[in-house]
């Protein structure tokens, strides 16, 4: 895998247009667990960032401390999350 495989990902997520557009790419991308992993961690982050607790957010989105730990350390160190879910 190389960064140009990467910045085309990118670009073809770039491209989807709405909604539908989305749903079609990624179902054919990942697996159902995937997009829930990746859509948990989203949730986790947005908690933290309201100031919720580690453990309310492992109670409201069933995640794992290892996981949390690394959307934690995203959500504070990172620049992805800080700038999407403001």
């Amino acid at each position: 895998m190389t960064n140009n495989d990467i910045k085309e990902l990118y670009s073809l997520i770039l491209s989807l247009e709405n909604e539908e557009d989305c749903d079609a790419f990624f179902s054919d991308l990942c697996t159902n667990k995937e997009l829930e992993q990746m859509s948990q961690r989203i949730k986790a982050a947005k908690l933290l960032i309201e100031g919720k607790t580690y453990n309310q957010v492992m109670q409201l989105c069933d995640i794992s401390s290892a996981t949390l730990s690394r959307v934690s350390r995203c959500v504070q160190y990172g620049k992805g999350y800080k700038k999407i879910l403001k």
